[in-house]
């Protein structure tokens, strides 16, 4: 796949354009704040996209998405427990065909219900669930679902994966999963309690 990483906005949001390289089928993770960028890197890749899928339904990743999706002619996609407006509900499990590949969509919950986080094999885009050096906040009822989302979901996939988070908040735009790991302190809890622990 080729990622192009779009910072938007201004509360350093970014915004990606997942493209399959055989067939220019693509898809875009969140849209918030403006669509020009975005627009121009699809126009810029080649690229036909047919998903804009939102992670979360916060407004600064999801203000734009029915606007770029219909200048885009392309889907709006969201979990099914999200309050997004859109064409296509998906739930954990679920595939986005994008040419001959699929993205695996991965139910997050934890900063918020309908979090998700999209993973095509080689790349994971997580939204406001994992960011480069920390996490997304949480209301304190749901610090045990992100715990799992991070411990059970996230760090199951192979420690090469890429994290492309959905803020550029850290000291470098992305990293892989095993960098985050070893450096990341809410990542290196050994269980729920140490986990919590970091919050006193």
């Amino acid at each position: 796949m080729i990622v192009r990483q779009i910072p938007v906005g201004t509360m350093a949001n970014f915004v990606y354009l997942v493209v399959e390289e055989g067939s220019r089928e693509a898809m875009v993770v969140d849209s918030g704040w403006e669509t020009g960028p975005i627009v121009a890197a699809v126009k810029e890749t080649r690229a036909r996209v047919k998903f804009v899928v939102a992670t979360h339904e916060h407004f600064d990743h999801m203000s734009t998405i029915s606007e770029l999706a219909a200048e885009l002619e392309a889907k709006v996609v969201a979990h099914e427990n999200s309050p997004v407006d859109c064409d296509m509900r998906v739930r954990d499990g679920d595939e986005l065909k994008l040419g001959r590949k699929g993205v695996k969509v991965l139910h997050t919950p934890g900063h918020t219900e309908d979090s998700i986080c999209l993973y095509d094999g080689r790349e994971v885009f997580t939204g406001d669930t994992l960011f480069v050096g920390t996490i997304g906040k949480f209301d304190p009822e749901r610090a045990e679902a992100i715990y799992t989302s991070l411990h059970e979901v996230i760090l199951r996939l192979p420690p090469s994966t890429i994290l492309y988070p959905g803020h550029d908040y850290g000291e470098v735009p992305f990293r892989t999963l095993k960098e985050e790991r070893g450096s990341n302190p809410f990542l290196m809890t050994r269980d729920f309690r140490s986990f919590l622990s970091l919050f006193s």
